[in-house]
């Protein structure tokens, strides 16, 4: 627990320094953030409750945290707000439908041991779970990308305000194509670092490559890292187009 103090104490002093009130706004969204999920966890535990619904409006809230409260109101975070929602709606219809085809929904087999005592009929649909799950595992890097292109497209527009639509949605394009390398890198190494124990516990089991990628867990968390790819990639034209719309139509 004095760990955990003493770290939270160095990062909010350091994005203070940094960031000044942006900064310390950005400290507390961690915490609001914390707060809408574990509300979102309370709530999907009500089998009557759609958990589809319930991350759409928890994606909703997340993205109006980071970008209306830390950035405040303004045409770049709008449009940033509209491409993040559009390109999670896409998503989750495309998550849903892959999590029923690829059967990853529930848990493997390695964890029927420690799950034993416990009942598995509790009342919820893991296939709309485990989509869910994919999904608030994403709209972080949705959200940051949506930000990152939107900015940078709003600035380039200011200076240049002859621009056409057509010519300022390129710009962001180009701009996108420089960040989805890193973007994509991040999102691997973040989810694959984050693992590292499960080949342990893989090689423990003795398992053979083929029934490591045949794993119900290796699988659920390759489709993870895969999904967060397609997000950073899909919004990138989304916000440029929509960007590109609002920008000249302000004109």
């Amino acid at each position: 627990m004095n760990t955990l103090v003493v770290l939270a104490a160095i990062l909010f002093i350091l994005m203070t320094l940094i960031g000044g009130k942006k900064g310390v706004r950005s400290f507390l969204a961690l915490f609001f953030n914390f707060g809408v999920l574990i509300i979102t966890i309370i709530f999907m535990n009500d089998p009557n409750l759609n958990p589809i619904y319930l991350t759409l409006l928890a994606c909703v809230a997340i993205s109006g945290i980071n970008l209306f409260y830390i950035n405040e109101v303004n045409s770049t975070t709008k449009t940033a707000f509209i491409s993040t929602i559009i390109t999670t709606i896409i998503l989750l219809l495309f998550i849903l439908l892959l999590t029923n085809k690829s059967m990853i929904q529930g848990f493997g087999e390695e964890e029927i041991e420690e799950l034993g005592m416990f009942s598995l009929y509790i009342g919820v649909d893991f296939v709309k779970i485990g989509a869910s799950v994919i999904i608030m595992s994403t709209i972080g890097a949705i959200t940051d990308a949506a930000i990152a292109i939107s900015s940078p497209m709003r600035e380039i527009y200011y200076h240049n305000p002859t621009l056409s639509r057509k010519e300022l949605f390129a710009s962001g394009l180009s701009i996108g194509r420089d960040i989805l390398g890193t973007s994509a890198n991040t999102l691997f190494f973040a989810f694959f670092g984050s693992y590292l124990a499960l080949f342990i516990w893989f090689k423990d089991l003795s398992y053979s490559m083929g029934e490591i990628v045949n794993s119900k867990i290796f699988s659920a968390e390759m489709i993870t890292i895969l999904i967060a790819g397609i997000s950073v990639t899909l919004v990138i034209p989304i916000t440029a187009w929509i960007t590109a719309i609002f920008s000249v139509k302000n004109r």
